[in-house]
């Protein structure tokens, strides 16, 4: 597993990456529920998951190690900017979504987001 931070529209936000790269499969990126972790929503199954291909999961600004440095409110649009923002940042052009419960709403916001 890699772990870091990585400079987001102001915030330093938290991510992990399990498993490795595959050729031909595009990396699965993980989105918490509200009031949730990468931890509380996805612990049990990352393992699993990172198998067969390349896992990729976020903290959201406020939630777990990413910091409430912006003091605005929540918005699924912005959660959906910071993470296109956070993928190309990490050189990730193309992944697969799912989110568990606010998650899956960033998840359907995230392909509206204008690519820069």
């Amino acid at each position: 597993m890699e772990s870091g931070y990585s400079p987001v529209n102001g915030v330093q936000v938290y991510y992990e990456l399990h498993g490795h790269a595959r050729s031909g499969r595009a990396p699965l990126l993980l989105l918490h529920g509200g009031g949730d972790t990468i931890g509380t929503s996805f612990h049990w199954i990352v393992p699993e998951l990172a198998k067969n291909r390349q896992v990729m999961a976020l903290e959201r600004e406020g939630y777990g190690r990413t910091e409430d440095v912006r003091n605005l409110p929540f918005s699924f649009e912005q959660s959906a900017d910071d993470t296109v923002a956070l993928l190309e940042r990490l050189g990730i052009w193309h992944s697969d979504f799912f989110g568990f419960s606010n998650g899956g709403r960033i998840a359907l916001e995230s392909p509206s987001v204008t690519r820069r």
